[in-house]
């Protein structure tokens, strides 16, 4: 029997404000990104490029959410949102800052102290600090409450010992947030967990890479052995990391990143047709995927109001991520497979290019931020149903 449904969630437009930051933007894409190959472009936001990211960050398209005082424009989240669609779509290498000012920077500004928000946010804003998550651990699988890194107390500070795996861009990234055990054992599962912030140039921190398929190398593992950190590592409360990093992740998985990561692909693909013609099978499909997108973007946008209102749309923010992700790989299948029929070899480079390492890295979309089976279980749950 059902129990709870998501009638909560209305249909959400954004606001007129918001909307006003497409024409600059877009132009300013145009420009800098008019000799950028396709194949970069489809990395998009797994793509690392601090020069670009600094640049938004001085033609303040960073921090939009974050108040004034912290050097941010003190927008609400569907400034946020309109910004992130329009890089997204053009394929902007945005890694350098992405985890930075999706959830990091809001992080800080919900649970941290003053000290930690006028140390870290600015940076930030400026494009000019990286961060990453330190959430998954080896051999935990996806079950995040099996954390075994800790954290002592040491003196006035704690002391961190411990590792963290799939932590992407943190070879690059200045400092991470880690989720790790600072009281109780193992058993006590999400009692006693906290979130620490840790600067990775701190003796005792190693990052490895880890090269995937596709032959980038933007996940890592994190070692932490002996790490002496502050007394303001600390974020929020002692043991109340659990409920931090559950409100962290719906930042995490309901934005456009989660639907749009294969547009790039999508979009030469709709260019190549436009110059050929489309035969009625490959019309049939670009209306199949788009009429995916349209809902799974109109719930997103359903969510990010709730997020204007300070809310926590978990289980919401999971559905996003489990449709998006769906989508995300359909699109690299169902064009391969349409290309397939009329050859290969006749493909035009750019297309081949994207389609090529889209069809590579389309695997890891349903694992990052949380996998299908568990995302479904956490919805089952929220619905009732399990």
């Amino acid at each position: 029997m059902i129990t709870r449904t998501l009638t909560n969630l209305t249909p959400a437009a954004i606001p007129a404000a918001a909307e006003t930051l497409r024409a600059d933007l877009r132009a300013f894409l145009n420009e800098a990104m008019a000799a950028m190959p396709a194949e970069r472009r489809a990395r998009s936001w797994a793509g690392f490029d601090a020069d670009f990211s600094r640049q938004l960050g001085q033609r303040g398209y960073l921090g939009l959410t974050f108040p004034h005082k912290y050097g941010g424009a003190g927008r609400d989240a569907f400034a946020r949102y309109v910004v992130a669609e329009e890089l997204l779509n053009a394929g902007a290498p945005v890694a350098a800052h992405w985890i930075a000012d999706r959830q990091s920077g809001p992080l800080i500004l919900k649970y941290g102290t003053e000290a930690q928000k006028r140390r870290y946010l600015p940076g930030i804003v400026a494009g000019e600090s990286f961060w990453c998550i330190g959430m998954s651990e080896p051999n935990s699988g996806s079950d995040l409450a099996s954390i075994r890194s800790r954290a002592v107390p040491d003196g006035d500070g704690w002391r961190l010992t411990g590792q963290k795996i799939w932590t992407t861009h943190g070879h690059r990234s200045h400092f991470a947030i880690a989720l790790v055990r600072t009281s109780g054992t193992l058993e006590d599962r999400q009692k006693g967990l906290s979130q620490v912030i840790v600067d990775l140039s701190l003796p005792g921190v190693v990052t490895r890479p880890i090269v995937d398929l596709t032959g980038d190398a933007h996940f890592c593992e994190i070692f932490f052995d002996d790490v002496v950190l502050d007394a303001d590592a600390l974020i929020g409360q002692e043991g109340n990391g659990w409920a931090q990093v559950t409100a962290e992740l719906a930042f995490e998985r309901a934005g456009p990143e989660r639907f749009y990561t294969s547009m790039t692909l999508f979009d030469e693909w709709l260019a190549w047709l436009r110059v050929k013609g489309a035969s009625a099978a490959e019309e049939q499909l670009a209306g199949r995927i788009v009429s995916q997108l349209a809902p799974i973007r109109a719930l997103s946008l359903a969510v990010t109001e709730k997020l204007t209102q300070d809310e926590s749309p978990v289980i919401e923010a999971a559905l996003v991520k489990d449709l998006g992700t769906t989508v995300e790989q359909l699109i690299p299948i169902a064009i391969a497979e349409q290309v397939g029929e009329g050859g290969v070899a006749d493909l035009p480079p750019a297309l081949a290019a994207a389609l090529d390492y889209t069809t590579l890295a389309a695997p890891s979309y349903s694992l990052r931020g949380g996998t299908r089976d568990i995302l479904r279980g956490m919805i089952a749950r929220g619905l009732g149903l399990r």
